[in-house]
């Protein structure tokens, strides 16, 4: 959702239905209204959910995705954390475009790449962007 959507997040899933033991979780995973993307990663796992299924449960609490983890929003100020500088191997840069579709990589593609590489989240994600890559479809539904 936009940052104009703020606060509308469960209008997008009118036919979903809050699940009482996520949403315990989540409760307890997030402050002011706000969850940080770890802590939604890991409270799909307590819960034995997908990333996807949780954002939805986070969306009906109405929590506001904060900090995620390729660095793209939610940071203060400005919201992103992406290195400008970075310096991008030839392997990285491999990597990446070949995961790409239409230079677009998918944040789990993104998680992925920077596994295997052994670099940060933030570091793909920066790299990605020097490269002119776009990251899409964001594991809990955010963008």
């Amino acid at each position: 959702m936009t940052h104009e959507d703020a606060g509308h997040y469960a209008e997008k899933h009118k036919d979903k239905k809050l699940d009482e033991k996520a949403a315990q979780v989540l409760r307890e995973k997030s402050k002011n209204g706000q969850i940080a993307c770890a802590s939604a990663h890991a409270a799909a796992k307590e819960v034995d959910m997908t990333p996807l299924e949780i954002g939805v449960q986070a969306d009906l609490l109405e929590l506001r995705l904060i900090k995620c983890s390729n660095g793209l929003f939610g940071y203060e100020p400005g919201g992103k954390i992406l290195k400008k500088d970075i310096s991008v191997s030839d392997e990285l840069a491999e990597k990446i475009k070949a995961a790409a579709e239409n230079e677009i990589i998918t944040c789990a593609q993104c998680w992925e790449t920077a596994r295997t590489m052994k670099i940060s989240r933030v570091d793909t994600a920066s790299a990605c962007d020097v490269l002119g890559i776009r990251i899409k479809k964001c594991q809990l539904g955010a963008f």
